[in-house]
């Protein structure tokens, strides 16, 4: 490392400690497209690079006023003038490195034990970070979901701590919780990820659950610990519920019209996302929509992590007739319900009566209005709810086995899902995302980590044991065997054949944080299943 590159490393590390704990009101970093402006543009509409996010990830080599001053004062016109301009003034991120075996290696480990030695591979740490870096820095250690994930991201850590604290790394669990403290002190929220261009949104709001983790055997000694971090993450989703009209909606929160509060996934900003800029303008130019809105849209379902399924779609086909902010997730509400009953059991074992009192009426109020617009007694299911029209959304999709995983459900709701689950969305190799073919990568014929945690945890704890076990089982021999013949875990699988999915804004990805985790938990739960060869050794449902 030069001398130069040393010192703006570690002057933007004393920075970055010196404001570590300044007020979340503070001005946040500014993204890359906001600090860059017109060359940012540039560079994404040339295409330079194939993924988006690999120049949103640069780090510049100089301020951002002195590296717009030389590209205004030498005016690079050909992709070529422009590509060696950038080598010039940014410092690329390194090619994601393979989180596996090399390509032949036989036999392979065992994977409990390939997936053990994973976690070292995928720990990083960031106490200081380059200056005018778009990453964020982080007081503790943590796992990255790998490949292009160079960062924390939110809703994954919860799945692969799962199988850290399987793997007996309870030091490393302990450790993200204290990392995601620090975010909600230092922003106010946890950003979708530890970069300045995901500041604008969340994801879903696992922190309480990732907490319970660092004390499974009393979670509400835990939630009691964090209750400043667990109130100020609830404060941040519910911003905006106060004197909110009937039948509108503001940020997060939408007004029902019998005055009922629920929520929905936001972005505060209506840019083009960052890490696919030109993908979001592409879009635009061809939707025949107010770009703003649409980007809006497209930002929200990243906040949901389905980024992008037929959930949010209007028309399952075309991508442009997003409409995420007019829907009221099943997924978000359950989880909400969970960190309004996570609140209530920490204040009762802090001895604060009022705060209890308050958050036992407030998850009381989400389960009836969860059960009025979400609830479908003709379909048995749970449904996302399209407020703006007051109509249920027509696609079935696991995220309807959310309420028995946060025991909201009644045991006769459970039941139901449960005969629709196995009926309509149990694939060859596990759960099935939806029933939906459409090119994009959380609908059919996809199989996601988290949504089998989800889906096997809900229904063991409602009464339906049998579907649970087949799910595991199906799950953990489709991963088995993509990883003998590959020694690789990837992001998503197929689940109506075999391997990896497909669909998305990018490559398969491997690594991978939380198809590790899941995984791993799931190999301790059903120990005989984790030996099997083929599915036909799973139980029927």
């Amino acid at each position: 490392m030069s001398r130069s590159a040393c010192m703006r490393r570690c002057l933007g590390g004393a920075l970055l400690g010196l404001f570590a704990a300044a007020a979340a009101a503070a001005d946040p970093p500014r993204p890359p497209q906001a600090e860059f402006g017109d060359l940012f543009a540039a560079v994404q509409t040339a295409a330079l690079f194939p993924d988006s996010k690999t120049f949103a990830d640069a780090v510049p080599l100089a301020s951002p006023a002195a590296i717009l001053a030389q590209y205004h004062a030498q005016r690079p016109r050909s992709p070529a003038q422009l590509r060696l301009f950038v080598r010039r003034y940014f410092k690329m991120p390194d090619a994601a490195a393979a989180a596996g075996l090399m390509p032949g290696s036989i036999p392979p480990p065992a994977l409990g034990v390939h997936i053990d030695a994973l976690w070292s591979q995928l720990e990083r740490r960031s106490p200081s970070v380059p200056l005018y870096s778009s990453a964020l820095s982080l007081p503790k250690p943590y796992v990255v979901p790998g490949g292009r994930f160079r960062e924390l991201y939110y809703w994954d850590s919860y799945f692969t701590m799962l199988g850290l604290a399987q793997s007996g790394r309870q030091d490393l669990v302990q450790d993200m919780i204290s990392d995601f403290a620090w975010l909600i002190d230092r922003y106010g929220h946890v950003p979708n990820g530890t970069r300045t261009y995901y500041l604008g949104r969340s994801q879903p709001p696992f922190f309480f659950e990732m907490v319970a983790l660092s004390h499974p055997q009393d979670p509400a000694a835990a939630w009691a610990r964090y209750l400043p971090q667990l109130r100020r993450e609830y404060a941040y989703w519910m911003s905006g519920a106060a004197a909110l009209p009937a039948s509108t909606a503001r940020r997060r929160v939408v007004r029902l019209p019998d005055g009922a509060v629920l929520n929905r996934y936001w972005d505060d900003i209506e840019q083009p996302r960052d890490e696919s800029w030109r993908e979001d303008t592409a879009l635009a130019r061809s939707s025949g929509r107010k770009s703003q809105q649409l980007y809006r849209d497209i930002r929200a379902a990243a906040e949901s992590g389905w980024d992008f399924s037929s959930r949010w779609l209007r028309d399952p086909r075309s991508l442009a007739s997003i409409e995420t902010t007019r829907i009221v997730p099943v997924d978000l509400n359950s989880l909400l319900f969970g960190l309004e009953q996570a609140i209530r059991a920490g204040c009762e074992r802090a001895g604060d009566r009022a705060c209890a009192v308050d958050f036992a009426q407030r998850a009381a109020a989400r389960h009836r209005a969860i059960d009025r617009y979400l609830w479908n007694p003709q379909r048995r299911i749970y449904s996302d709810y399209r407020w703006t029209d007051g109509s249920r959304t027509p696609v079935l999709s696991a995220a309807t086995l959310y309420p028995l995983f946060e025991s909201l459900a009644s045991m006769a709701q459970a039941k139901q899902v449960a005969a629709v689950v196995r009926d309509s969305l149990l694939a060859r190799n596990g759960l099935a995302t939806t029933q939906l073919r459409t090119g994009q990568q959380w609908d059919a014929p996809n199989g996601w980590a988290p949504l089998q945690w989800i889906a096997v945890r809900g229904l063991r704890e409602n009464g339906s044991e049998a579907l649970a076990a087949v799910i595991a089982c199906r799950w953990l021999v489709n991963v088995t065997t993509a990883y003998q013949h590959s020694g690789r875990l990837v992001e998503k699988y197929n689940v109506e054949s075999d391997g990896g999915g497909a669909g998305g804004e990018y490559p398969l990805q491997d690594g991978f944080g939380w198809t590790n985790g899941v995984t791993r938990r799931l190999m301790a739960l059903y120990p005989a299943a984790a030996t099997f060869s083929t599915r036909d050794q799973c139980a029927d449902p």
